[in-house]
């Protein structure tokens, strides 16, 4: 599915958990309010991290290390893109290495074919801004036709939470700029260059750590004093070098070189020390705990351990795919492509300890020693083939695709070992042409996610997938419906490696199996458009049922399974809600526009545990409960936004998000729950030129 920037935008949505509301099958739970830490889910996989997802931008992997560390703190910014593309089923054959959930690509600005710009300022509450301006053009030269866009995105603000006692921030500045160039040489066999050059400079003032819930009832914007001290950086890369080639109209080669390189360092509250004894120094525990808790809050004796954790990727590679379209009465179109891709990922922890002054306030920092936190490094060649055959109404698409992964760790201990495996993938997808604009399909893909080198290395084997869709689509006469019934296996399931506090270079660990199916609606229709009226009234509605739970585990998953500690057999996946429900009703007239959004979702579980007391691993015997676990209440938000078009390309834009004020917690992990962003609004002005 194809989510339109200008759409997504024009109702002033840049946060990707708003914008996948109107999405079936996809979940993003957020963490911050802002959408700067997405977690995304496909048709029920584990979205922790975005790990089971194949990010791409411009068809290009974008995850920091998708190989070594799939589960980085970086997702390309929806606010800044043209659109967005959602693949699921048989139609991410072409795709990975992460297919068991499937793949978002996002797409950035596309060069113009003419002289062109676009500028897009709001502000808002808390001091929250969103920038956007790009200005480009393709002119004729005398060897040929040069494009160039230039891009400048940004967005800020204060925050919505209020840190106990201060009066600092707990908001963002995010700054984007990008240069594209293109350039096509007049020749016999057309063909075409594109380079890419873009940036993100990003600083947060984010914490793992949340609130009871009790606390978060009461003020579901208070932040704990001792999280004043954490704070998030980040810088990544982005560039390429594409080659497309268009003979003719049968034959298409695109080629890329690619290089991607991101450096954060999250500073945050990991860990009390020195509160007494009995007294838990884990914050999802701590947190539950009175003691635990009042040295958070800075006011019972103890220490405060802040992890200055340090993360260094790279990705480098080149891909090549060619299309051909073959036949007359039996057409195929051939799909052929080869990735050679290599990451890299190692980085740096340091522990920093400030004692409580029992005032609210905490001490001067104590720096402990900078530890290796191990380096990790794949190789990969991944080859795939797509067949596209079509037999008169019938297109029946089979496709195949083969990874050989190696692997090379160091462990923070530094010992060192290498491996190498292979993965295959692939499925078979068939759509059949009822009438004009309406179609069935179907499929089955068989989806794979590696374990990172850490994990495989230590015995740790990839996640398999086995998933089934069968839809009926209807496009024209105003109205677009579209039904799809799905059903998936998961086998060796890799347990989250985040959201509890550890993960990155850590090894995976394989946690048992899971089933999800479920049903995907979408209806969209514009009575008024379609009845020749002056006013338009767009109308869309998305529902998506999704029922994912653990099956055939011999015991129950253990602590050390991250968010899928607890779980036994029929016990919920977390984070994935039985029924998530997006609307969008609209009223267009003369020059102006209103749209009123909205999204809902079920209740679920923060951990496997399902609402059960925790359990040590080895006894069995009830030990501190944790933070992290419990409900995730259902949660209805509704957002409004308004457009009105002035002379001259000038637009006046604005709106609400959550109308209705509605705040509940969103999220358990990483330490505690955290709840979604209070009604807030934005005015500001879009120009077109």
């Amino acid at each position: 599915m194809y989510v339109d920037g200008e759409d997504f935008r024009g109702k002033g949505l840049v946060n990707l958990a708003t914008i996948a509301q109107q999405v079936p099958g996809v979940y993003v739970r957020d963490e911050d309010g802002y959408g700067n830490f997405p977690n995304i889910s496909l048709r029920g996989v584990d979205g922790s991290r975005s790990t089971k997802v194949t990010l791409m931008e411009d068809g290009i992997l974008t995850a920091p290390s998708p190989y070594a560390s799939p589960n980085a703190y970086y997702t390309p910014r929806s606010g800044r893109m043209a659109g967005i593309e959602f693949l699921k089923g048989s139609s991410q054959v072409r795709f990975g290495p992460h297919t068991t959930g499937g793949v978002v690509n996002f797409l950035s600005t596309p060069i113009p074919g003419s002289t062109s710009g676009y500028l897009r300022l709001t502000h808002g509450s808390h001091a929250t801004t969103f920038g956007q301006f790009w200005a480009g053009s393709t002119q004729s030269l005398g060897a040929g036709r040069l494009g160039t866009l230039i891009e400048l995105h940004g967005q800020s603000s204060d925050g919505y939470r209020v840190i106990d006692g201060t009066d600092a921030d707990t908001g963002f500045r995010l700054l984007e700029p990008m240069l594209k160039l293109g350039w096509q040489p007049d020749a016999k066999a057309a063909h075409r260059f594109e380079l890419k050059v873009g940036m993100s400079d990003f600083d947060a003032d984010e914490t793992y750590a949340g609130l009871t819930e009790a606390d978060l009832a009461a003020n579901p914007d208070r932040r704990y004093a001792g999280t004043a001290f954490d704070r998030h950086t980040a810088e990544q890369w982005r560039t390429y070098l594409k080659w497309i080639a268009e003979p003719d109209a049968s034959t298409r080669v695109e080629s890329a070189l690619y290089f991607n390189a991101f450096r954060r360092n999250w500073s945050k509250l990991d860990a009390i020390s020195g509160a007494g004894v009995g007294v838990p120094t884990n914050i999802g525990q701590a947190l539950l705990n009175p003691a635990g808790l009042s040295v958070i809050q800075g006011l019972g004796a103890g220490n405060l351990v802040n992890r200055d954790a340090f993360r260094d990727h790279e990705a480098l590679g080149w891909q090549t795919e060619g299309k051909l379209v073959l036949g007359n009465s039996v057409k195929h179109e051939v799909t052929v492509g080869l990735r050679l891709h290599r990451d890299t990922a190692g980085g740096t922890n340091q522990a920093i300890t400030r004692a409580s002054n029992l005032d609210g306030t905490f001490g001067a920092p104590t720096f402990g020693p900078v530890g290796d936190a191990g380096y990790a490094e794949v190789d990969a060649i991944s080859l795939h083939a797509e067949d596209a055959v079509r037999l008169g109404a019938l297109t029946v698409r089979p496709g195949i695709r083969r990874e050989w992964l190696s692997y090379a760790n160091t462990t923070f201990l530094g010992a060192a070992a290498s491996g190498e495996t292979t993965l295959t993938t692939g499925g078979i997808g068939a759509t059949l042409d009822i009438a004009q604009g309406e179609s069935l399909f179907a499929g089955v893909h068989a989806g794979a996610s590696p374990a990172n080198p850490s994990g495989y290395l230590a015995g740790t084997r990839a996640e398999r997938s086995v998933g089934s869709e069968l839809g009926w689509r209807l496009n024209g006469r105003g109205t677009r419906w579209e039904i799809a019934f799905f059903h998936t296996d998961f086998t060796r399931l890799i347990a989250p490696e985040v959201g509890v506090g550890g993960g990155g270079l850590n090894p995976s660990r394989n946690a048992g199996e899971a089933e999800s199916h479920g049903v995907e609606m979408l209806v969209g229709y514009d009575h008024g458009r379609a009845k020749g009226w002056s006013l338009g009234t767009p109308l869309s509605l998305s529902a998506t049922f999704t029922r994912a739970r653990f099956k055939n585990l011999e015991s129950r998953l253990g602590n050390s399974a991250g968010l899928f500690a607890g779980a036994e057999n029929g016990s919920d996946v977390p984070y994935v809600p039985d029924w998530k429900v997006g609307l969008s009703a609209g009223l267009e007239w003369s020059r102006t526009a209103l749209t009123l959004s909205g999204g809902y979702s079920s209740s679920t579980w923060g951990t496997g545990y399902n609402g059960r007391p925790r359990v040590d691993d080895t006894t069995g015997l009830p030990i501190a409960p944790s933070a992290i676990d419990g409900r995730v209440p259902a949660l209805l938000t509704l957002d409004l936004a308004f457009r009105h078009e002035l002379a001259g390309g000038l637009r006046l834009v604005g709106g609400v998000q959550n109308l209705t004020d509605e705040q509940e917690t969103v999220s358990r992990a990483p330490l505690g729950p955290r709840a979604n962003a209070p009604r807030s609004l934005h005015l500001g002005a879009e120009y077109r030129f």
